[in-house]
Order: C-alpha cells, then structure tokens, then sequence
C-alpha cells in the first residue's frame, strides 16, 4: 500500500509539472528547467554521501573502535541480505541517525554519540534496522526523482512571476507549440500554487518511505517494539541535533529534529512520531513474518 501511495504520488508530481509547463506555455523553458534540476539532483545523488558526512564531520569507525554499533550493523546487514555499509559517528549529542549513498553496494550508517548513549541494543538495533531498510528500498533514489520534479516546478514558477511581471507572457501564444495558458492571473496562479502543491508531494513521499522503512526495519530485525520505544525517547529528547547551517539534511534523519505545528507541520518530511508508533506496535502485535535470516 505505501509503494502503490508512493506511486501516485509521484504521478501527481509529474502531472503537475507539465500543468504548469503548460500554463507557463514554454516547452522548451520546460524542458531546460527539467535538465538543470535532473543535473544538479543526479549530481547530489552520486555524491550527497561524502557531502552530508562531511557536512557533519561524521567519522568512519571499524569494529576495533566502537564494536557495539558495528556489530548491531553487520547483524541487521546480514538479516537484511545486504552488503554491510560503512559505519560512521557523528560527534554530537543530539540523538538521531540517518542513511545514505546512492544503493546497497556504496551506502553509509551514521549514528549520533547521543543516540549511542541513549538506547539499548534492542532499540539501536530497531533504529539500524529502519536505515537498513531505506537502503534497501533505495529512497535515496526516489528522494532524488522527487526532489528533481519539485526543483524544476520551483524553477519554472519563478520564472513564470517574473515574466508575468514583465509581461512576457501574458498568455497563449500561437508559435509556441505545446503552449498554453490562461492568460497573465492564470500564469501567475500556476506559479504561486504549484510550488506549494510539489513541495507537499515531495514530503508526503517522504513521509510514506519513512513509514515503510519503520514496517520494512521492523520485519529485518524483529524490534517493532524496540523502534517505537526508540522513537519516543528520541521525540522526547530535550537535546536536538543542531540542523541551523543544513535544514535541507532534515528529511534524512531517522526523527526530524525541526520542530513544526499547526501548518508548518504540513511540510514536514517525517509522518507524526505518535502515529508511527502506535502502527509499529499494531506490527509487533501482528508481524508479518518474511524470509529474512534471524
């Protein structure tokens, strides 16, 4: 169900791109936009690993220097039938995780200290478990697909203000072929309401991988209710992981350490920590049994 809601939504996504494409009534201004975005989100997929790590001056450890995470990581690799990532430390005290590389052979498991420091091992294996399965997923991937659409209607909207502004395109135009439009308001209606339109697309995506990488961690490992209990410490921490210089680096966290209600909390990138919760224990009540070892 979450990879069908998955799917439609990214159909949604890509409709509304050529919606607005059509309303801005430039293919080929809608065909640049898509390039340039594709270019930079592909760029960020290749490399975001070394990005993001660096960015959090996360370092690698082996076994020798920190046996237990290592070990809970190679456990829930081999569960999981996957290579085993790399393990690295983010030296910090503000409790989350997060997974990345570009697919299972070139990924990374990185854990705060404060995580570390706060869950049990049934519980940090809960929490590898769900970054194990973002891997296995590959919502690398489609976070990049998503992130690309949302970028180039962002892209095309800006320019359709400006040329509304302008008045460079005040609607149809008979040598544009593909153009459309509804005239100067309905262009600058496009430009307004379609980016809002994406980036909520973008992170209901987001929020429906979060929930089936808790249902898929959960079948790898066995510790639905070691996750859930890891949520609500995490949820309930007073210290955060400091995201001042790096907003954008949010969605890949296990729990979003940007705190958000009323509207705000319509984009946010991870579904509400109660509900996750009370699904993961509905699981642990009823787990669905698979073919992973252990």
């Amino acid at each position: 169900m979450n990879t069908l809601k998955t799917f439609m939504l990214m159909v949604f996504l890509m409709l509304l791109f050529m919606w607005l494409g059509y309303m801005f009534g430039g293919s080929t201004g809608m065909l640049f936009a898509l390039v340039f975005a594709t270019l930079i989100n592909f760029g960020m997929y290749w490399f975001s690993d070394k990005v993001v790590l660096k960015m959090y001056r996360a370092r690698e450890v082996t076994e020798m220097d920190h046996p237990r995470l290592y070990r809970i990581t190679k456990s829930v690799a081999q569960k999981a039938m996957l290579p085993m990532p790399k393990v690295y430390i983010v030296p910090s005290q503000g409790p989350n995780a997060f997974a990345t590389g570009r697919n299972p052979e070139h990924s990374a498991v990185a854990a705060t200290e404060g995580i570390l420091a706060m869950l049990n091992d049934d519980e940090l294996e809960g929490v590898i478990g769900h970054e194990m399965a973002h891997i296995q997923n590959r919502d690398m991937l489609i976070g990049t697909i998503a992130a690309t659409f949302a970028g180039a209607i962002g892209y095309i909207a800006h320019m359709a203000q400006w040329s509304a502004i302008f008045g460079g395109m005040g609607g149809r135009s008979s040598d544009d072929e593909g153009g459309g439009g509804g005239g100067m308001i309905g262009v600058l209606v496009a430009a307004i309401v379609a980016p809002i339109a994406a980036m909520l697309i973008q992170t209901a995506i987001s929020r429906q991988r979060e929930y089936k990488a808790d249902a898929e961690g959960g079948r790898i490992t066995g510790k639905y209710h070691g996750l859930a209990t890891a949520l609500e410490k995490l949820h309930r921490s007073p210290v955060q992981l400091k995201l001042d210089d790096r907003p954008a680096t949010a969605n890949l966290m296990i729990i979003n350490p940007l705190s958000g209600r009323g509207l705000v909390s319509l984009f946010s990138t991870h579904p509400p920590v109660e509900e996750r919760i009370k699904r993961l224990r509905e699981m642990a009540q009823h787990p669905v049994h698979t073919g992973y070892a252990g």
